[in-house]
């Protein structure tokens, strides 16, 4: 008997499993049957930066702060503990001073753009909003005689409040 647990012992050490961070997070992913695209769709990194992260492939990653956050907040994603997997990128990779990350247009996926795109769509569209209800409300102090008449250094204003 004691050699039946000596023998699952050693096969749980020599079993093959995950062993560096991008590996784990991979694991992790799968686990959840996650795609990259899901996981770059609610983390808002792109794909390219997962799959580098995935790979272990630090050259082409920010470093620092930027590289710890992104580990955290795809370890949060995945339910895991969030601390143990700093403590593995940092083991890794070390402490790092920040790189600029560069982006070009050829970098970019149509799905980089379109995200961009629908962003300064939507800012624009409230600007908007809230101009059309300041002005509306402009005139209803003029109307209701809210305004003083110095205020007023338009002709046509003055009319609107009598």
């Amino acid at each position: 008997m004691n050699q039946a647990l000596l023998k699952d012992t050693e096969d749980a050490h020599a079993a093959p499993g995950p062993h560096g961070l991008g590996a784990t997070l991979k694991a992790l992913r799968e686990a959840r049957r996650l795609s990259l695209a899901e996981v770059s769709g609610r983390l808002k990194y792109s794909s390219r930066q997962l799959e580098a992260l995935e790979g272990e492939r630090w050259d082409v990653l920010p470093s620092g702060v930027s590289l710890r956050g992104l580990v955290k907040n795809y370890g949060r994603l995945l339910e895991a503990d969030v601390d143990a997997l700093v403590s593995m990128l940092e083991n890794e990779v070390g402490t790092l001073e920040a790189k600029p990350v560069v982006l070009t247009a050829a970098s970019l996926s149509s799905s980089d753009l379109n995200m961009q795109s629908e962003g300064s769509r939507s800012s624009w569209g409230w600007l908007i909003v809230i101009l059309v209800l300041l002005i509306v409300a402009g005139f209803y102090a003029i109307e209701r005689g809210w305004v003083p008449d110095a205020w007023l250094v338009f002709d046509w204003l003055k009319q609107l409040k009598q």
